[in-house]
């Protein structure tokens, strides 16, 4: 499957426009699916995820839901991946998502990451400084 980046974001807009409806069936979900998330693998699968918000502070990024759902179908590699609002502002991912990211598979370095007004960055860009090479000895595997 071909996705180019304006299906991308529809995907993880549509993703988020179902979770607001939920969500607003509750007055104490404000922010719940807030964010929806949508990534494109190496092998062409389309995974979507939102974000879980709860105001005791637990919860998730919708990028962290996306991911889940491609690793439950035993993939790793990202090519390309977006969040948005219901309303289609692309919001970069924060640390932790591009943490998560790399941390999935390393060769998510060269994954397309969507940054609003037509930019993209690799998340290599947005690492520029791998911390677990810092290391002296290797992580355990």
């Amino acid at each position: 499957m071909d996705i180019d980046e304006a299906d991308l974001l529809k995907h993880a807009v549509a993703a988020t426009v179902k979770a607001r409806q939920v969500a607003q069936t509750r007055k104490d979900w404000e922010f719940m699916g807030y964010v929806g998330a949508a990534l494109v693998t190496d092998r062409g699968n389309l995974y979507t995820g939102i974000n879980v918000s709860v105001y005791c502070g637990i919860g998730f990024c919708a990028e962290h839901s996306a991911v889940a759902e491609m690793i439950k179908q035993g993939e790793t590699k990202i090519r390309k991946i977006v969040a948005a609002t219901a309303q289609g502002a692309v919001l970069p991912p924060c640390g932790r998502c591009r943490e998560l990211l790399y941390q999935v598979d390393e060769a998510n370095l060269d994954t397309v990451v969507m940054m609003g007004n037509g930019a993209t960055q690799t998340l290599k860009e947005l690492l520029p400084h791998n911390w677990q090479k810092q290391f002296d000895k290797p992580l355990a595997r």
